[in-house]
């Protein structure tokens, strides 16, 4: 059987794509990489070669096509992980998916302000009390499933699963913008960055030699 095929964007800067690809990658699922440069006159022609919405990631599998991050998350979870990406306890597996619906559909000026770049080194560019906000409530939520659920491990919940692959991107925001977080946080994102496939991601997101003008030109001191 061939294997599957994963279409993302740049590593730099597609946080969604980073999200199932740490999941397949730390996980040991073997699968082909397609990358496609964002920003590009070309990206949104390539992009619907692949996926009925334009956009990366998408995931395809055999004749199978699967787009949007958490779906792709959920459909490795049961296609070869039996379940594990999830907490085994149905309470936990509960606020697990709370967790990562919430990174999925919200922190909208935490993403806007502070957007993926890996690359980033904090500098004197700051952002306004919306995204401040968002900053505070990922940092409350982690403090309260680590206290609660992750006694067990480094993790949210433990053990790594779809939750903190949903979260890792922020990790990476965290870090390039130099956010000031509490010591739960940053055990946790130091967690994340030892993970050997969040290495390799960033590993090669610094040797990617395409930028996008937009995201770093907030390099610059504001």
């Amino acid at each position: 059987m061939s294997r599957p095929v994963l279409v993302i964007g740049n590593k730099n800067y597609s946080s969604w794509s980073l999200r199932p690809w740490l999941l397949l990658r730390q996980a040991g699922v073997e699968f082909e990489e397609v990358g496609l440069l964002l920003d590009t006159p070309g990206f949104a022609a390539e992009a619907a070669r692949h996926s009925p919405t334009g956009k990366v990631p998408v995931l395809r599998d055999g004749d199978l096509v699967v787009w949007d991050s958490l779906a792709i998350c959920e459909y490795v979870n049961e296609r070869w992980l039996e379940g594990r990406g999830w907490p085994a306890a149905r309470e936990q597996r509960a606020l697990a998916r709370a967790a990562a619906a919430e990174m999925h559909s919200g922190f909208t000026a935490l993403r806007t302000q502070l957007p993926m770049n890996s690359r980033r080194r904090p500098d004197a560019y700051r952002w306004d009390a919306a995204a401040q906000h968002d900053i505070d409530r990922v940092q409350a939520l982690w403090r309260d499933l680590r206290g609660e659920h992750g006694a067990d491990g480094e993790f949210l919940f433990g053990t790594f699963g779809i939750v903190d692959a949903m979260f890792a991107p922020v990790a990476i925001r965290f870090d390039g913008y130099g956010v000031d977080v509490d010591d739960t946080a940053a055990a946790y994102m130091q967690a994340l960055f030892a993970l050997p496939a969040l290495r390799q991601w960033r590993q090669a997101a610094a040797r990617e030699a395409a930028t996008v003008a937009a995201t770093d030109s907030l390099c610059q001191p504001h």
